[in-house]
């Protein structure tokens, strides 16, 4: 990976949750880079801090102590305003639930963060969707849904995209269709896509795997042997 440009840096991160004995060490001494174009897996149990280390990413939680820089700034040193504009522009969120709204087409769903018609017409079309973007989450299986929050967050077109257990609430078959689609948008499209999930398979589709335990990071990986989202199982 070092012939690759750093997106994110992550250094010493510490998160601790309550006090005293019902403290929890959500995240102990946490370092790691991500690579522009590279897919990324961090894998782990529940509770295993992967989750809070995505949010934290994110900008959408703040460590107890460490730092986080992007592009030459750190999180912690943003504003609000700055911190928001981060969240709004450079990163893209995709989450087990896919949080659409239900009154709304796909293409409306999408546009809501799209920079044009356009973008939000190639994002579908990108994700498979291009000849049912006029159908409203209802209307759609649950991958499908799931592929519309993806075009969702790419359409702002941010540096990063994040995706929080995106096969979690989908059957397999489904889930392998999402895997697929991530899987595109990095191969053929140069997007840096970070995995967050407990199901150790979807490592191997992986450039690099990151495995968590108790807050920290315990094994670092790179992958010499990927295969490809279609043919894995689990």
């Amino acid at each position: 990976m070092s012939d690759r440009s750093i997106v994110l840096s992550a250094r010493n991160l510490h998160k601790t949750y309550g006090k005293g004995d019902a403290a929890v060490h959500a995240l102990t001494d946490v370092s790691l880079d991500i690579y522009d174009g590279e897919l990324l897996c961090i894998l782990g149990s529940s509770g295993s801090g992967k989750s809070t280390l995505l949010n934290m990413l994110g900008g959408m939680d703040k460590p107890d102590s460490g730092t986080i820089t992007v592009g030459g700034r750190e999180l912690s040193k943003m504003r609000d305003r700055e911190l928001t504009r981060y969240r709004r522009e450079d990163v893209g969120f995709v989450f087990q639930s896919f949080n659409l709204i239900a009154e709304l087409s796909a293409k409306e769903n999408v546009a809501m963060t799209s920079k044009s018609r356009a973008l939000t017409t190639e994002m579908l079309e990108l994700v498979g969707l291009g000849d049912k973007m006029n159908r409203s989450p209802t209307q759609m299986s649950g991958g499908e849904q799931q592929r519309v929050s993806i075009a969702r967050a790419l359409a702002k077109e941010p540096k990063l995209l994040l995706c929080d257990e995106p096969t979690g609430a989908l059957d397999f078959e489904t889930g392998r269709q999402i895997l697929v689609a991530l899987e595109k948008l990095v191969r053929e499209h140069g997007k840096t896509v970070v995995i967050v999930t407990h199901t150790q398979e979807i490592s191997r589709m992986a450039d690099r795997t990151i495995r968590m335990r108790s807050g920290k990071i315990i094994d670092e990986q790179v992958n010499d042997n990927i295969v490809s989202a279609e043919a894995m199982e689990w």
